[in-house]
């Protein structure tokens, strides 16, 4: 194979990796839900080579697990393991938020702020989830990190089915906690404060492991 060849097949499974995230963190497949490679390539008109490669790089992310002569399936977690990386989101979470408050220019603020707003007026699941993950993950793009920033996108992206989840069962019970910590967390970074903004973020992501905590079923049903 030429180098141009790879290079073709390196682009299409990147492709192929991004579509198939997306649908994954949208709830389009559920864990332990078998993917077919061979669906996949129809799909993208592509080749097996570029779908494994997708599979592998998200592989990587752990949202795919693949096992040898058994294809490629969805990652499940527990709430043993959930709760392991609620925690290390609970330390390194906050860690990054506080090296971006810094940066956050008055503009994008103003945007968080008519997020906040929009969350706590819709009723939509799904929108929720949307604005609520554009509202934290935006927060923590400015700042440069190595290893820091991948790690907790990573953690977001492993636990986003159960997330969605535990939503549910936070708008069937009229919980307004979540939607207080977002006002919260707009007014620290309003006024810089970014030793505040770092304790209401703790506490946010403690509540929510909490709460799935409280619900094993979620993990039974996945």
């Amino acid at each position: 194979m030429t180098t141009t060849e790879l290079a073709a097949h390196g682009a299409t499974g990147a492709r192929i990796a991004a579509t198939l995230r997306d649908a994954i963190l949208a709830g389009d497949y559920t864990p332990g839900e078998r993917i077919r490679q061979d669906e996949l390539a129809e799909q993208h008109g592509a080749s097996r080579l570029p779908v494994r490669d997708a599979l592998r790089i998200l592989e990587a992310e752990g949202l795919v697990t693949l096992v040898v002569n058994a294809g490629a399936r969805v990652s499940r977690i527990s709430l043993s393991e959930c709760q392991e990386m609620y925690r290390m989101r609970e330390r390194l979470e906050p860690l990054l938020f506080g090296l971006n408050i810094p940066l956050l220019a008055d503009e994008q603020i103003d945007h968080l702020a008519r997020q906040a707003d929009a969350m706590e007026a819709t009723t939509d699941v799904e929108r929720f989830l949307q604005l609520d993950r554009e509202f934290h993950l935006s927060c923590l793009e400015a700042a440069q990190t190595t290893v820091l920033g991948d790690t907790v996108r990573s953690l977001w992206n492993r636990t986003q089915h159960y997330r969605r989840a535990a939503t549910r069962l936070f708008y069937s019970t009229g919980d307004r906690s979540l939607h207080y910590d977002h006002q919260l967390l707009v007014g620290a970074m309003r006024r810089r404060d970014v030793e505040e903004a770092e304790w209401v973020l703790a506490g946010h992501i403690r509540r929510s492991r909490l709460g799935l905590a409280s619900h094993p079923e979620v993990f039974r049903d996945s």
